[in-house]
């Protein structure tokens, strides 16, 4: 049964919305922005899910204070991450026109609750792309994905026996809160979720520790990369790219990163970054092998690692490619199968790609006859990592300019999600500048314009 389908089923049991666990209605979609607005009237641009495959840069309004722990953010940084382009095809179900998207984003304080004391007005900070209330059980253990209190979406916890912590920019199914793609952003649990910037760290550096470095790492240590061991890694993007760098950080004696297609070229451009990195080219193979195949003749036995940083929604085969279309499975399996069988006995998978629901064809034999460990890496708990990852891009250990290829305004995000979307050559991660922004930073890309140079 397809997510769409199951989620349906659901609200047909349970009535749409179900039983309310969160300590307040925190959801600020766009569409209702004038019963959350501001009461200067101040209006902002944001960019809003406008159908499946379709989004649009609208004017809105400023977002207010709802709870006495809100903090209104000022944006001067967000991005486009790949998670994105799952919402924008409708993938990721409860998504509602006129939601403001994007999960990672930092900025400036502009305005605090009265019960806010860690952040003042003027501080620049990044905010976690999840929303922790900072005080349940997962909290408590910085476990901030998996929040108990700030996302009640009835269909998530049925169909994933527990919920995940609300997320910015990220639908109705986790949480419905307004997104930082946009000039303004109300964050709730504000002292919690937001983490202060300092000096040294510009934001082109510190904005990415609202997601990709955190999740890069979190799939690292969790898959349990340790010294001497060989990693591939599905998908050359910025969260492959990261995982990459961070395995060696780790003591990896290899690192093989796979992909092919359309995001070939991103091959050689974390090859340029880091040149110890070995590729494969699945589009590219001499007749007869496989990923898999190749794998093993690099490698005896296969790697010791396979992390996935590419996500389900992608069929290579016609098998997947039409159950996906008939809604049969929101994900195919067919990269988590390769994993499977390319890394050696006992080896070890982690899936940091998004997978939504369900899948078909999977090869359930090999995990259990060779004793192999299947890891969901789940959302990154950010508050877990953010500040130690922030000391290493402090003290040069940790580059993420590494990844960033461009800067952009704000205005251009419609034509951005078009060319992300169909990887571009050239686009790999991008710094996002609004009317607040400061100038680029040493090292950083200068503002492009789409179709110009």
């Amino acid at each position: 049964m397809a997510l769409s389908q199951a989620a349906a089923a659901v609200e047909s049991l349970i009535g749409h919305g179900g039983e309310a666990t969160t300590e307040q209605n925190l959801s600020n979609p766009a569409k209702d922005a004038a019963k959350y607005a501001d009461p200067s009237g101040e209006k902002m641009k944001a960019l809003v899910w406008n159908g499946k495959n379709s989004v649009k840069l609208v004017e809105t309004f400023k977002p207010a204070k709802i709870e006495a722990t809100d903090v209104i953010v000022k944006v001067t940084g967000s991005t486009i991450c790949g998670s994105d382009l799952h919402l924008l095809h409708g993938a990721i179900v409860e998504m509602q026109k006129g939601d403001i998207l994007g999960h990672e984003f930092c900025g400036v304080v502009d305005s605090v609750g009265p019960n806010i004391s860690k952040v003042k007005p003027g501080d620049r900070v990044v905010c976690s792309f999840q929303i922790a209330c900072g005080s349940c059980m997962y909290c408590k253990r910085k476990l901030s994905s998996q929040c108990e209190k700030t996302n009640d979406n009835t269909i998530e916890n049925i169909m994933y026996g527990g919920r995940t912590a609300g997320m910015l920019g990220y639908s109705h199914f986790t949480g419905g809160y307004a997104g930082g793609q946009a000039e303004y952003v109300r964050v709730a649990y504000g002292d919690v979720n937001l983490l202060k910037l300092p000096d040294d760290v510009p934001d082109e550096k510190g904005l990415y520790l609202s997601d990709v470095l955190s999740t890069s790492w979190n799939a690292v240590v969790d898959t349990g990369v340790k010294e001497g061991d060989v990693v591939a890694i599905w998908g050359a993007g910025p969260i492959g790219q990261m995982c990459a760098e961070m395995s060696f950080m780790n003591g990896a004696r290899r690192v093989i990163i796979i992909d092919g297609g359309p995001g070939a070229w991103r091959l050689d451009f974390v090859k340029s970054k880091l040149p110890k990195v070995e590729t494969i080219d699945f589009t590219n193979l001499p007749k007869g092998e496989t990923v898999t195949s190749t794998l093993k003749k690099m490698e005896h036995g296969g790697p010791d690692v396979a992390i996935e940083c590419v996500a389900g929604e992608y069929a290579k085969g016609w098998a997947h490619y039409f159950e996906l279309a008939l809604g049969m499975e929101t994900d195919t399996s067919e990269i988590i199968n390769e994993m499977i069988t390319s890394v050696k006995n006992f080896g070890r998978c982690g899936v940091t790609g998004v997978y939504a629901g369900f899948t078909n064809h999977f090869n359930i034999g090999s995990l259990m006859e060779r004793g192999i460990r299947l890891i969901g890496n789940g959302q990154a708990p950010v508050h877990l990592y953010w500040e130690d990852l922030l000391k290493k891009i402090q003290d040069g250990s940790l580059e993420p300019l590494h990844m960033v290829t461009h800067r952009i305004d704000l205005s251009e995000m419609e034509e951005l999600y078009k060319r992300f979307d169909a990887r571009e050559k050239g686009i790999q991660k991008v710094f996002v500048q609004t009317k607040f922004s400061a100038p680029p930073c040493p090292g950083a890309p200068k503002l492009t314009k789409f179709g110009t140079s």
